[in-house]
């Protein structure tokens, strides 16, 4: 690993009133392998999860990396140090990265805007258009709400980059821009845009001459359609419903890009942890992206609430990370979900520590056990037992969804006759949706997306509930049709209806118009 040196009294000043809070014994203690593979192991049977890989850095070194339980509950095959999970959104940080190594090369800027790059990039709001930032985009801090135009890529869809792009213009925004956090996928696709575009090659191919060959990373894919022909050792999404675990094959978000599209392991992620740790330079010692440049990735840009945990008094988004401090030292750390999977990542610089926990089941309590196990050895914290915390907190939540109901109205009033409701119903930014009448029924199609097709139950007056034919999506929806004085459709909004429906459902953004015959 690099050593800094300090010059002066200054830089010794400064050198001191950045040390980390040590423990008693001075020096951060040894995480132990076998603790990380009991609580593993531990956690698979208490949260029903089939199978975990791990990795975790101490020092400049490999400490574990390994799988544990089964990639597929249809093979029983094992998940292995090799085994590819989809990464989901900790793309973003290699996202953030390459931008830094574009900076870097002198091609753009952080503060660069974005139509400086992209010239047809449009928000709804055109102040936005003009000032939005680089920067900006990476922070989360666009003005687009959580997770809006997420339907353009969510679940997968047939759009392409240029109809996200033309589609962004019509997505509502939530409020001005850097004026608070909210979390957007799209932003970091069109970032991946942007180095495509400076860069002059396509994102996957940079990502991959860039980080992926030099760091050996050799079985890491950006995306699914790029893992290599024959290789099998890839795991398979489960989603625990009413009480079973269901298989939920997925290609790992493809559409998502530079925001979630990668597959990799944790032996090739224990490369990337390792180079996060020695400030850019890789464990063969290339360079890869400046201390600098790390520096700007790990500060807050973005503010975020504390919210009343006594070991953390700040956190913020950095770009393609999240950052708080954590007992004391910096935590620096980023999520990813998709369908039937999960990834987290966690550094602890000034220990020079880092792990990744990667899931094939969507109980997210699992990963945060066998995380926090490992940060209590390290940071010699209180014995908390972990996996029984989130095991109750998971089953707590699994019981929340098997008791959703949906609270029926006291007075139903009657709907109009169905094939008043039949038709073609277009939103500006994801298009057309087309409800169908077939033998006395209402059917629904979201015409980009697969998945999004179900049929409609009545609820109440010109109020629908959506029922996907796909039910491990669990988002079901309300459709509310627009109905004129004289009982004309005029158009439609959603709005998801269960509170545990993921974000990236983005309904209630739609404003969908009837598109006349």
């Amino acid at each position: 690993m690099k050593t800094k040196t300090y010059k002066g009294r200054a830089a010794l000043f400064a050198l001191l009133l950045a040390a980390p809070a040590y423990s008693a014994q001075g020096l951060a203690a040894d995480v132990s392998a076998d603790k990380i593979r009991e609580t593993a192991n531990n956690t698979l049977k208490a949260l029903n999860i089939p199978g975990v890989a791990v990795v975790a850095v101490h020092r400049g070194e490999v400490i574990l990396a390994e799988g544990f339980g089964v990639r597929d509950i249809a093979t029983d095959e094992p998940v292995t140090a090799d085994t590819l999970f989809g990464i989901a959104s900790n793309t973003k940080a290699f996202t953030a990265a390459a931008i830094a190594t574009l900076v870097e090369q002198g091609k753009l800027s952080w503060d660069d805007k974005a139509i400086e790059h992209l010239p047809e990039l449009r928000l709804a709001d055109p102040n936005i258009t003009a000032e939005l930032t680089i920067r900006d985009m990476l922070s989360h801090r666009s003005g687009l709400g959580l997770g809006a135009g997420d339907l353009m890529i969510w679940p997968n869809t047939d759009k392409t980059t240029a109809d996200l792009i033309e589609g962004l213009a019509h997505v509502p925004v939530q409020r001005d821009l850097r004026q608070g956090f909210a979390y957007n996928n799209l932003m970091f696709v069109m970032a991946g845009e942007i180095i495509a575009r400076v860069s002059g090659m396509p994102y996957a191919q940079y990502i991959e001459q860039t980080f992926l060959k030099p760091l050996q990373m050799q079985n890491t894919a950006v995306g699914f359609s790029n893992i290599a022909e024959g290789y099998d050792n890839v795991a398979v999404g489960t989603i625990e419903y009413d009480g079973e675990l269901k298989r939920f094959p997925l290609d790992f978000l493809e559409d998502f890009s530079s925001a979630g599209a990668m597959a990799s392991s944790v032996n090739d992620l224990s490369k990337w942890l390792l180079t996060q740790l020695n400030e850019g330079t890789s464990p063969s010692g290339e360079q890869l992206f400046s201390e600098a440049s790390q520096n700007t990735m790990w500060n807050v840009t973005t503010p975020l609430a504390a919210n009343g945990n006594p070991a953390t008094q700040f956190r913020g988004v950095g770009l393609g990370w999240f950052v708080k401090d954590y007992h004391g030292v910096k935590h620096v750390s980023h999520s990813g979900g998709i369908l039937g999977m999960l990834s987290l990542t966690t550094l602890i610089p000034e220990h020079e520590f880092g792990m990744v926990v990667l899931s094939n089941q969507q109980a997210f309590g699992g990963l945060t056990a066998i995380t926090e196990e490992a940060l209590e050895d390290l940071l010699e914290l209180p014995d908390r037992d972990w996996v029984t915390e989130q095991q109750a907190d998971y089953r707590k939540s699994m019981q929340e969804k098997a008791d959703f109901a949906l609270a029926q109205p006291a007075h139903k009033r009657p709907a109009l006759e169905l094939p008043n409701y039949a038709g073609t119903y277009r939103d500006a930014w994801y298009g057309d949706v087309i409800v169908a009448l077939e033998e006395d029924e209402l059917l629904i199609s979201f015409t980009h997306t697969e998945l999004l097709k179900g049929r409609l139950e009545h609820y109440n007056g010109d109020t629908f509930v959506v029922r996907w034919n796909e039910p491990l999506l669990e988002a079901d929806a309300f459709i509310d049709f627009n109905v004129d004085r004289a009982n004309k459709i005029k158009g439609a909004t959603l709005e998801a209806i269960a509170p545990f429906t993921d974000f990236s459902f983005d309904f209630h953004n739609l404003q969908l118009e009837r598109v006349e015959p």
